[in-house]
């Protein structure tokens, strides 16, 4: 398991400051496709805010409660949600799961991306989101896929990350090796009483649980 949460400084920087504007714009446009017109949005794991900032600038009415539990990535956060003049949509809580201070059932679209792979009770995220998600909300979530060996997993990190930084790619190498199966994701949905989602691979190295509920 990699750690549950990414409180080096030096490491949160290196994320923050790698290009992840062509995943991350993907990620919000598969959302709005799927849920066109959000208006209280949850993501978990929201790292550096970059995909609730484009989730604001791409949704107007949404007000986004973003969660993440290491310090050094809530700073960054509030130093992007600030310099894009969001604070009023953009709502920053600084806590780990489970039991997130948070009204249950008050949320019409719950999402995350990359952050199930660092949990070592990954059903308890399911969980919450079971619990903050109001009846009918849509969840979108996506992570990485383990590889087969830790040779593909190097692969991987050189055919999409080459030039990054060193600390990225070796926190990207560890996240491929720490991640789950889609059957394990499966078993993990089920195992919180979200049964009526799925996952499915949805590239060569990502698995996406999305639907309603």
């Amino acid at each position: 398991m990699e750690p549950e949460v990414m409180d080096e400084p030096a490491r949160a920087e290196a994320y923050a400051a790698a290009d992840f504007s062509e995943v991350n714009q993907r990620f919000v446009n598969e959302v709005l496709l799927r849920c066109p017109a959000p208006a209280l949005v949850l993501d978990l794991g929201c790292g550096p805010a970059d995909i609730p900032i484009r989730l604001a600038h791409a949704a107007p009415a949404a007000r986004i409660t973003a969660v993440d539990a290491s310090p050094a990535m809530m700073a960054l956060a509030r130093q992007a949600v600030g310099e894009t003049g969001l604070d009023d949509r953009v709502t920053l809580v600084e806590a780990r799961l489970p039991g997130l201070p948070l009204a249950p059932r008050s949320f019409d679209l719950a999402m995350s991306n990359s952050l199930v792979h660092h949990l070592p009770e990954p059903v308890a995220f399911w969980q919450e989101i079971a619990r903050l998600a109001a009846p009918g909300a849509y969840i979108h979530v996506m992570d990485l896929i383990r590889p087969e060996t830790p040779q593909r997993a190097a692969e991987i990190v050189e055919a999409a990350a080459a030039k990054e930084h060193p600390l990225l790619k070796e926190d990207f190498y560890n996240s491929l090796l720490a991640a789950f199966t889609i059957d394990e994701v499966a078993e993990q949905v089920a195992a919180a009483g979200l049964g009526t989602l799925w996952p499915v691979q949805s590239s060569d190295r990502h698995w996406l649980v999305s639907g309603r509920i």
